[in-house]
């Protein structure tokens, strides 16, 4: 049986970006997450400690996120990272992280990186 803690199209505002400006005026980000996690104790008992709560990934997300960075790649595996970090229960995290409207001269909805981290690669990659 395969079980996600899922989060869809979380808007945030936040100041990332590798030109000074962006990081001045800031843009909204979007972001979709999923945790894998074994979380049979929560169908079974209807208890919360059997799963991990979207709520505090909410909060892990939300605290990343005002952390300016230049790179997306930079904020979207401290998110990745600090999930695996607080909740040994989660086995890989799945992430996509888009800026809305970059300053790039394309017109599109937006742009951005997707990391997907297995629980065995986090070791590899420091903390920073």
């Amino acid at each position: 049986m395969s079980h996600k803690v899922i989060i869809r199209q979380l808007r945030l505002f936040a100041y990332h970006g590798v030109m000074e400006q962006e990081r001045k005026v800031g843009a909204y980000f979007i972001i979709n997450l999923e945790v894998d996690t074994d979380f049979t104790r929560a169908l079974q008992q209807d208890d919360l400690a059997g799963t991990i709560s979207y709520a505090d990934l909410f909060t892990i997300i939300q605290r990343e996120m005002a952390l300016p960075s230049q790179l997306l790649e930079h904020v979207a595996g401290r998110i990745a990272r600090a999930i695996l970090a607080e909740h040994p229960a989660a086995q890989s995290v799945h992430l996509t992280l888009l800026k809305e409207n970059p300053p790039m001269g394309a017109d599109c909805q937006g742009a951005g990186v997707e990391i997907q981290v297995e629980r065995e690669e986090a070791p590899s990659i420091p903390l920073v």
